[in-house]
């Protein structure tokens, strides 16, 4: 794994908007960011990251078995009881899920260690699935990176054929309803970038904003033209859908959400001290605790996430020196975990700036699928953090 120096394909710019990649660059600071890349071996990608995605995402999928059924491991991961029955019959029912991301701490040494688990509401992913592979094939062509280079990245293929599969087999009703908030540039662009991966899979879709979700007297859910909302892809919290104006209506309503009510399981940060107590010392995962737990095995160094949060928000790192580093945001006075402080790899940049890359690697379906980098200038990766593609270019 190294962090290599490239010029910038002259008009990226150009192509981004045209394509509808609007949030490249944000507050004037570039998200997209391909003044580097990383390179990688086949046998890091596939022994190193490819296979304990699979591992681990196979290990998560066991532990939403064992929680549905719980109703103390409900309680421990602060889930409203409210929610309980609807969430486990989303499980027994085999309501299927698309998607999910788990973000990674590898340094192309040692093994890939999981941050955390990112599977209701992962963002990053028309860059990591569409334009970075756009960049591959032009920087080949543009003889930048040697005849051969490939990438770890078969998210779009999974995506239409997820879709595909999941309309043959009727899984989900038509049109699907793809719904973001109506500000948010970067959910926008996912969420029309997966309606788009739909419709190549020849499901129909509709558009609309979570703002502009009704409700029928009869209890649907309906859109601005009040047809009733059958499948409805969310690019919006479960938790907050739990205590929001519906939420007492969901299990009613008979919508099919996508990602599923399940999916409240893994989105919590509590699935990694659950994690921890069912695969103590696997080599991929990280010490964590619940926050009323002992901590004296983490005197090393720590850091401390609440159950529900996002993008790097509220994070407070603190290291075995003491020295301690955080991140504002909006999800403080929650319940929190501890896990072992694993700091992310540092790669300098030719000028000498330092570089922390954190892979977010993509599940789709139940297939590892492949991954992005985020990177930031300091340990706590979050909203703004840039996206730089990657490359394998050997063995």
């Amino acid at each position: 794994m190294k962090r290599i120096a490239a010029n910038e394909r002259p008009d990226w710019r150009d192509q981004a908007q045209s394509l509808g990649f609007h949030f490249h660059t944000i507050d004037g600071a570039p998200y997209w960011d391909e003044r580097a890349y990383y390179a990688f071996g086949l046998r890091q990608i596939e022994d190193d990251i490819e296979q304990p995605t699979q591992e681990l995402h196979d290990m998560s999928m066991a532990l939403v078995d064992e929680v549905v059924g719980s109703e103390e491991l409900l309680t421990r991961l602060a889930i409203p009881a409210t929610h309980w029955d609807w969430i486990a019959d989303s499980w027994r029912r085999g309501e299927p899920h698309l998607y999910g991301r788990m973000d990674l701490a590898y340094d192309g040494v040692g093994p890939a260690k999981l941050y955390e688990l990112n599977y209701d509401t992962p963002t990053s992913l028309y860059e990591a699935a569409y334009f970075q592979w756009l960049w591959l094939e032009q920087n080949i062509q543009r003889g930048v990176l040697p005849q051969g280079s490939d990438q770890y990245n078969r998210i779009q293929e999974l995506l239409i054929e997820t879709f595909g599969a999941l309309a043959l087999d009727k899984r989900i009703a038509t049109p699907v309803h793809f719904a973001a908030v109506e500000d948010s540039v970067e959910d926008q662009g996912t969420v029309r970038y997966l309606r788009d991966c739909a419709e190549q899979a020849g499901v129909n879709t509709l558009e609309l904003s979570i703002e502009g979700i009704g409700m029928s007297a009869e209890g649907w859910f309906t859109d601005g033209e009040d047809r009733v909302i059958r499948t409805l892809f969310k690019l919006y919290p479960l938790e907050w859908m739990f205590v929001e104006e519906y939420g007492a209506k969901l299990a009613a309503s008979q919508v099919q959400l996508i990602e599923p009510a399940w999916k409240a399981i893994l989105s919590n940060k509590g699935v990694l001290p659950l994690l921890w107590e069912r695969h103590r010392g696997h080599r991929n995962l990280l010490e964590a605790y619940f926050d009323e737990q002992t901590l004296a095995e983490l005197s090393a160094g720590w850091v401390r996430k609440p159950l529900f949060s996002r993008e790097g928000a509220n994070i407070e790192l603190v290291d075995a020196d003491g020295q301690r580093l955080s991140s504002d945001g909006p999800y403080a006075g929650g319940p929190t975990i501890r896990q072992a402080l694993h700091p992310l790899p540092r790669f300098d940049g030719a000028d000498g700036a330092a570089n922390y890359p954190l892979i977010g690697s993509w599940v789709v379906a139940d297939n590892a699928a492949g991954m992005g980098i985020r990177e930031d200038a300091g340990l706590i990766t979050q909203d703004t953090s840039r996206f730089v593609p990657h490359a394998i270019v050997g063995d």
